[in-house]
């Protein structure tokens, strides 16, 4: 199956946004998708898809409680079906106390099995949760996991647990520096965790027009460390509605959701936007990011045409197997 973890240790990479669309791309190819988001931060996968309404309540049941084995309810409970197919297991606050409470975990089992601390799996608990207790493997060709950036507890179990990095990165000295960071925190952990970690793919998200820019985008692409499939321009209205539109940016464009000014208020609403070439080819690109880590990543069987059908405007179809726009109408 497919697992990735989307991960950037800096900030305005498109992680979330990117999480979701590679979910929904995953879903239109035909996978059974779900999301897992660990981020406890507002404004995080969950906000996005308008989920997790019980995320605040302390007493509600949530996935810390079922990875520290210590679950209000059925593990099924806690998972969401999304307007667009994919499935989410929710954010929740306790997730910011994580590591705490997993030391008093700890601290009790090592002491009840007379076990040093250094032998006590912390890293493990989501791998076994998944695969051993839950077998998702079972019942989804692909699962995704949005991480907090910290590296911390939460991190290191969603990197045991699902193997797999993809990296969006900021295309200037920024991002050279956080990709460095990524290569040098995914030695750390193959070397800690005794596992290999792959990067599956690098994409510059955010690329601007500028020579500084359009140099880093190049330089990317042309280091043969790791694969960079696409990149993804500069697309701060695009990404921005979708959080208007709680969804992925397929959805901002077939339903056509723009956020502007009414009667001195700022409104978001569907039927307005006017699209533009350049958000269908990063529609398109986003398809193609989630089509090579399928394929060449993990050598999945998957739908290569990306149908991209606009509200009251043109209906058109791409097949990645062709490389070429095949319909528009």
């Amino acid at each position: 199956m497919i697992t990735a973890v989307v991960y950037s240790e800096s900030g305005g990479t498109y992680k979330t946004t990117m999480t979701a669309n590679l979910a929904v791309a995953l879903q239109r190819m035909g996978l059974r998708t779900l999301v897992i988001d660990l981020d406890p931060q507002e404004g995080n996968l969950t906000s996005l898809f308008d989920a997790g309404a019980s995320r605040s309540d302390p007493d509600a049941d949530n996935l810390v409680k079922h990875v520290l084995d210590m679950p209000d309810g059925p593990f099924e409970e806690l998972i969401e079906t999304t307007a667009e197919g994919v499935d989410i297991i929710p954010s929740h606050d306790m997730l910011g106390d994580f590591t705490s409470n997993l030391e008093q975990k700890i601290s009790y089992e090592t002491g009840m099995q007379n076990m040093s601390r250094e032998e006590y799996p912390r890293f493990e608990l989501l791998y076994d949760l998944l695969w051993e207790r839950e077998e998702l493997h079972k019942q989804y060709d692909a699962i995704l996991i949005d991480p907090n950036a910290r590296a911390e507890d939460l991190l290191y179990n969603a990197i045991f647990a699902l193997r797999t990095l993809v990296a969006p990165v900021k295309p200037a000295g920024k991002g050279n520096l956080s990709l460095d960071g990524l290569g040098e925190l995914v030695g750390n952990m193959e070397t800690q965790l005794d596992i290999e970690v792959g990067l599956a793919c690098v994409v510059p998200s955010g690329v601007g027009q500028t020579n500084a820019h359009q140099q880093y985008r190049d330089q990317f692409e042309s280091t043969p460390e790791f694969a960079t499939p696409v990149s993804i321009g500069d697309r701060e209205s695009l990404m921005d509605a979708m959080w208007e539109a709680r969804g992925s940016a397929f959805k901002v464009v077939e339903e056509r959701w723009k956020t502007f000014e009414r009667d001195g208020e700022m409104v978001s609403e569907p039927g307005q936007r006017r699209v533009r070439d350049r958000e269908i080819e990063t529609l398109r690109k986003l398809y193609e990011l989630a089509y090579f880590l399928a394929t060449e990543t993990f050598d999945a069987e998957v739908e290569p045409v990306l149908d991209i059908d606009v509200r009251d405007d043109e209906r058109r179809q791409f097949d990645l197997s062709e490389e070429q726009e095949v319909t528009t109408a």
